[in-house]
């Protein structure tokens, strides 16, 4: 028996799965939350199956929707690469980026408004938060992350590595003596991760630093850690391009190297649009090569 239902409302269903959310599907689409319920609920009653459910943590596939959600990305993908038979060089749409936390908030972020401006028919949505969404389950079209993904649908490239350094403020300094080793910030305050809420081994500064290193005042978030440090909390691990403002410590014992890696899906990886945003982003980072690594490896 043949299923019949209307194109729209998968690509309605398609935008509720990505967000989460009726609310933020309704202002992705342009329309009320109303409308989004609806015509979820319509392609439900066409397929008689439930696809999502309601949860305190928002909406969720069940595993019909999940196998649907499968599919229509792969339609989605299909339309938009017909789209590019007669419009090839045509960069417009919507492009959804997640980021490591701070290359989001303090790289990315600034720089959107002049790329806006550049691309008036390019839509940008950027997740910079703690953890990431991913690519290969089509959460996002690209992903900035800290580490490489191994998952066969993506194509990863390494995009630029970045240092970190012990920071603190000088109100803090004033009042607490400079370490002049590694083992003296046992006895000082320092600022980290919520051990159980790491989400990558590249994030365990400290042990890295001086094993069993405990921090007195921890978040989840590096932003918030940043703020600790900014406002006297203690000494801190910070990517160096968020460190403005502060005081680096022990600068001839500790610097840290990490690399940050972009990744998209194999079946958007050439659509004009994330052909755009990728050089974007890639051209950031050549210019702002000095802001993310700014010392020497071999002063470290």
């Amino acid at each position: 028996m043949q299923i019949m239902f209307d194109w729209d409302d998968l690509k309605v269903f398609i935008a509720a799965a990505r967000t989460g959310s009726l609310t933020a599907a309704a202002q992705r689409l342009g329309v009320d939350a109303a409308t989004v319920g609806r015509r979820v609920s319509r392609l439900e009653s066409a397929l008689k199956s439930t696809l999502l459910a309601r949860s305190p943590a928002g909406l969720q596939l069940t595993a019909a929707g999940a196998q649907l959600l499968a599919i229509a990305l792969d339609a989605e993908t299909a339309m938009e690469a017909a789209a590019q038979v007669t419009r090839p060089d045509v960069i417009a749409g919507t492009v959804r980026i997640s980021a490591a936390e701070g290359f989001g908030g303090a790289i990315l972020a600034p720089a959107l408004p002049e790329l806006a401006a550049a691309r008036p028919g390019l839509r940008v949505e950027l997740a910079a938060s703690a953890g990431f969404l991913s690519p290969g389950r089509r959460e996002v079209d690209m992903a900035i992350t800290l580490s490489a993904p191994d998952e066969g649908r993506l194509i990863v490239e390494p995009l630029t590595p970045y240092q970190l350094a012990l920071y603190a403020a000088p109100a803090y300094l004033a009042r607490k003596p400079t370490p002049a080793t590694v083992e003296a910030l046992r006895s000082l305050d320092v600022v980290g991760y919520v051990d159980d809420l790491i989400y990558a081994p590249e994030l365990r500064y400290l042990d890295e630093i001086l094993p069993g290193l405990t921090p007195r005042l921890a978040s989840s978030s590096i932003g918030a850690q940043r703020e600790i440090v900014a406002g006297g909390g203690g000494i801190g691990v910070l990517p160096c391009f968020m460190a403005e403002g502060l005081v680096r410590v022990l600068p001839d014992q500790v610097l840290l190297e990490r690399r940050f890696w972009l990744s998209t899906h194999r079946d958007v990886h050439d659509t004009a649009r994330l052909r755009a945003v990728r050089t974007w982003i890639k051209a950031l980072c050549a210019t702002g090569a000095d802001r993310l690594a700014p010392y020497r490896s071999d002063r470290a």
